[in-house]
């Protein structure tokens, strides 16, 4: 069988010249062989693309919280796109009669609810740049935001104001009106107010757009309509300056894959929200619902209740980051094992059957129709019965855990990649191909793709099998980082956006994100070692949850903290006689012993140099989190963090390390 292609050469490569590394061939998906989608008709703005669905939809379902009665949750409670509509006039109205409009700051702090997505739909019709605020950037980050981006009015979760307030009086030379989406207590006001600022209550600022009319001011394409701020693994938060033009060129490309792929979206779909809005891959996943007309429930913000809400709101589409993915994965896989001898068996049947057909080419849907009606049914009514399409993001999903989950929900599951600069989507994998698993699949059909050579890590962008640092071009990038054009230059360099990530074409057409750029460092013998790519193949044992991996360039070999899987370590431990809870068997040095055993033994059949083993390992019971600053919002691993962090341990693996072995 001929093999498929999904993307097709647009620019011959380059080689190295000026001091610049060689460029492979420039590509784009096969889905933009007649040329990128044009625009969408009438679209000029992100305004447009909630006013326009509002005129064709007004009565459609857009917003739904649950009803909560008697301390219980109850049915999803919905608000009309025109209901919506007529509630972002009022706010628009009240933000102008306070003095705000076309070109202000306006901050966004709280989990994702219809107020949230109502004030953001002010910003856009008057013109305001939104700016989410979000306090896993880090400690005194909101205050870092609202100072560099300059921030007047704040609009926030009426639990997260107690941190808004902290900030004050250190903003109060921007900071001049706070919002609440529910109620203000007569000490916050107090205490707003003696600083000279306004605050209001959601109804109280309501009521000050009643009967006011404003004219909203023209907005053009270029126009920026958010700054998102990125956490970035070292320094300062970044600015990333979004415009109208890159959400709609987005909303345009991903409408023609969808469409390309048989999956499109229409006024029925519905969406789960709780994957922040203050972060892109949220955003324009909901900018898209809002395009079709379709319907947005938002979560109750407990993640232990997700899988309550998913049943009561049915989704047909279901975002998630690995993490949330890994859960769903342990969770089926517990229940699956503590089955009877006969579940289980029927089970794992089911599984193969249904996989090795799909490996034969056939869709997921016709590979074991009797399967997935006996067996793989329970696993989909799980996830509300009408999840049609998973799609991952924000960090690799593990190709094991991506392969259980497209055999047993009976729905397509995808991986993405994409960064706040490129506002998102870039690439995703196409249903239905399997080979494409640990993929991140080709382009999407708005932006063109080459891979840059990284010689210093012995990338070659030229080789034949083509690898270097992955560099995107198209009207979907950001505009620059605020206030920092040092850093724009450095990542933008002759239109190309340069994401840092190191990708590897695969025959099809996909890509394979392999390594960081920046993540490489020396050992004393003078040996680079490209770390990324080191844990994402220790990363596929599979009683590991986590691991980072480091080396002291006065050293010759590696050290690793890993987070175990407590309950494939826990097992092994009852094999082995090992008894305690889960702290003292991550301290046992027989458990040290066996993970170190499981690294060389994947290591080996990698084919890994001497030096690229791990030599000693410390096993923390207590995942690396945003709490101890140790990864960023997305779970990007925070290197100089961890460092600091795990200083003491990582001397102590040195010491043992360097003992003369008996």
């Amino acid at each position: 069988m001929a093999q498929k292609k999904f993307i097709f050469e647009v620019e011959k490569a380059k080689e190295a010249k000026d001091g610049r590394p060689s460029m492979g061939p420039v590509y784009r998906s096969m889905y933009a062989k007649d040329g990128f989608p044009p625009p969408i008709d009438g679209l000029d703005c992100c305004w447009d693309v909630f006013r326009l669905s509002v005129e064709r939809n007004p009565g459609n379902k857009m917003l739904g919280r649950r009803e909560v009665v008697d301390g219980k949750a109850g049915k999803y409670v919905w608000q009309t796109y025109k209901e919506v509509y007529d509630c972002v006039i009022k706010l628009g109205n009240a933000m102008r009669s306070c003095g705000f409009g076309e070109g202000d700051k306006c901050g966004i702090y709280g989990a994702n609810c219809s107020e949230w997505i109502m004030s953001m739909q002010a910003c856009n019709a008057h013109g305001l740049y939104c700016v989410p605020l979000y306090d896993t950037l880090g400690a005194n980050a909101i205050e870092f935001v609202i100072k560099h981006a300059e921030v007047t009015i704040a609009f926030a979760e009426e639990k997260k104001l107690p941190e808004l307030l902290k900030t004050l009086p250190n903003t109060t030379d921007y900071l001049k009106t706070l919002v609440s989406f529910g109620k203000v207590t007569p000490e916050q006001r107090e205490s707003v107010e003696k600083f000279g600022l306004k605050i209001y209550s959601w109804e109280e600022f309501l009521q000050l757009g009643d009967c006011k009319d404003f004219d909203l001011p023209v907005k053009k394409k270029t126009d920026i309509c958010t700054i998102m701020y990125t956490s970035g693994t070292t320094g300062d938060p970044k600015g990333v300056l979004i415009s109208n033009e890159s959400i709609i060129s987005l909303l345009a490309g991903v409408r023609r894959l969808l469409e390309s792929v048989n999956e499109k979206l229409t006024e029925k779909d519905v969406f789960l929200s709780y994957l922040p809005l203050a972060h892109i891959f949220d955003r324009v996943i909901e900018e898209l619902f809002i395009l079709h007309g379709a319907s947005i429930g938002f979560w109750r913000g407990d993640v232990k209740l997700l899988l309550e809400d998913i049943g009561e709101l049915k989704p047909t589409i279901f975002c998630a980051v690995p993490r949330v993915l890994d859960r769903v994965y342990a969770g089926l896989t517990q229940k699956i094992s503590a089955g009877g001898f006969l579940k289980k068996t029927l089970f794992n049947f089911a599984y193969s059957r249904k996989y090795n057909n799909m490996r034969k080419g056939l869709k997921h849907g016709d590979a074991a129709p009797l399967c997935d009606k006996i067996v793989f049914s329970k696993v989909k009514q799980g996830l509300g019965g009408n999840v049609r399409l998973i799609l991952s993001g924000a960090a690799p999903l593990a190709p094991h855990v991506e392969a259980y989950l497209r055999v047993v929900t009976c729905a397509h599951v995808c991986q993405g990649y994409g960064l706040t600069e490129t506002c998102a989507g870039t690439f995703v994998s196409i249903p239905n191909e399997l080979p494409m698993l640990g993929t991140v699949g080709p382009p999407v059909p708005n932006v063109d793709v080459c891979l840059e050579s990284v010689p210093e890590m012995g990338y070659d962008a030229l080789a034949e099998v083509p690898r270097g640092e992955v560099c995107v071009k198209g009207s979907t990038l950001f505009s620059g980082y605020y206030k920092r054009e040092d850093l724009t230059k450095e990542v933008m360099i002759d239109g190309w956006f340069h994401t840092g990530d190191v990708g590897e074409w695969q025959a099809d057409g996909s890509l394979k994100i392999i390594d960081r750029k920046k993540n490489i460092f020396k050992l004393s013998q003078g040996e680079y070692v490209a770390v990324e790519n080191l844990e994402n193949i220790y990363g596929l044992v599979s009683d590991i949850d986590s691991i980072w991996v480091y080396g002291n360039s006065f050293e010759s070999f590696l050290v690793a903290v890993i987070n175990p899987n407590q309950q494939a370590l826990e097992r092994w431990a009852g094999e082995n006689n090992i008894s305690g809870d889960f702290k003292s068997i991550c301290e046992n040095p027989r458990a040290k012993e066996y993970i170190l055993g499981e690294l060389n033994k994947i290591g080996k059949e990698k084919k890994l140099k001497g030096f690229e083993f791990i030599r000693a390992v410390h096993l923390d019971p207590e995942a690396f989190d945003i709490e101890r600053d140790l990864i960023t919002p997305t779970y990007k691993k925070k290197r100089p963090q961890l460092l600091k962090y795990y200083q003491s341990v990582i001397d102590n693996m040195y010491k043992e390390g360097n003992k003369p072995r008996t």
